[in-house]
């Protein structure tokens, strides 16, 4: 039986991950400092799995809950753009120190591979589109640069130590158990929950911004895949190469609720990325992956 530990594992994509591992029979260990993860999002799980309550960028902490296990997804950060631009300094203690924690505990305890979650933010607002793994990393904000330090630290830590570490930039990943109440909630989830009950949305900007919708689901298969084919020290984009404008999204909503929703528009935030879409084809080609959730069916999904 294969052993894994989840950090971030009460948390949205954590837990959606914690099912499938559950699924395919390894042991599972989780590591959730509970400050968005909620342990309501693994309570429907019928086996036995450890759960520890801690901060990632604790070395002793990371150290007990790793013993033993094969593989470490590390998913744990403070995922908001915004929260980053507010507090740069907490954040930077949970996505920089706490990757690279993760990182020295693998290598120190022999664990032979670290499968983490980067993002599309990394990218910046390049206007090549659409993003490729080759592009220059072009970080906007505090949260794309704690990104992009913990690829390269991904990538020191396999040439110097042989860790086997393989990174995922997520695009927009929604789906059921994203926090809709949280204000740093994804944008998808936050729009249903309040055009759903008659309440406003704010667009910032003028509704154009694009962004690769993914599902929760293709973000789950796209974790495992990698852990099993994924090239050491490789990052892969993990989107579904299809462009969705805020306005549409908004158009989705409204047809799927079968309600009209009201917007009110706000001056676009600072660090806020123009357009933004994938190219999987490194995906495609070599870890065998694609997406089977195409946005409108993800809609869909969730609001069921």
């Amino acid at each position: 039986m294969a052993k894994a530990l989840v950090t971030g594992g009460a948390g949205f994509i954590g837990s959606h991950l914690v099912d499938a591992l559950v699924a395919r029979g390894d042991e599972v260990t989780v590591l959730d400092d509970l400050s968005t993860g909620k342990k309501a999002n693994l309570a429907h799980i019928a086996v036995p799995i450890t759960f520890i309550e801690g901060s990632v960028d604790d070395y002793d902490t990371v150290a007990k809950a790793s013993k033993g296990v094969d593989t470490i997804f590390h998913l744990a950060a403070i995922a908001s753009v915004q929260k980053s631009v507010e507090a740069p300094i907490v954040t930077h203690r949970v996505n920089t120190q706490g990757t690279l924690t993760v990182f020295e505990v693998a290598h120190r305890r022999g664990i032979p591979k670290v499968v983490y979650v980067s993002s599309s933010a990394v990218y910046g607002n390049l206007p090549e589109l659409p993003k490729n793994e080759s592009m220059p990393c072009c970080p906007k904000t505090p949260y794309a640069l704690h990104k992009m330090i913990g690829e390269k630290y991904a990538r020191m830590y396999h040439e110097l130590h042989n860790l086997h570490t393989v990174g995922l930039r997520f695009f927009n990943v929604f789906g059921p158990r994203q926090d809709a109440l949280s204000p740093y909630s994804g944008v998808i989830s936050l729009f249903h929950k309040k055009i759903k009950a008659g309440e406003a949305i704010t667009i910032f900007g003028d509704g154009e911004t694009t962004r690769d919708f993914t599902f929760v689901s293709d973000a789950v298969s796209a974790l495992l895949t990698a852990e099993e084919k994924g090239s050491a020290g490789s990052v892969y984009n993990i989107g579904t190469g299809h462009e969705t404008s805020l306005n549409q999204l908004v158009d989705a909503l409204e047809q799927v609720l079968g309600v009209s929703a009201t917007a009110a528009h706000a001056p676009e935030r600072i660090g806020d990325i123009k357009r933004s879409v994938a190219d999987i084809s490194k995906a495609r080609t070599e870890l065998g992956w694609e997406p089977q959730v195409e946005f409108n069916e993800g809609i869909q999904k969730l609001a069921s």
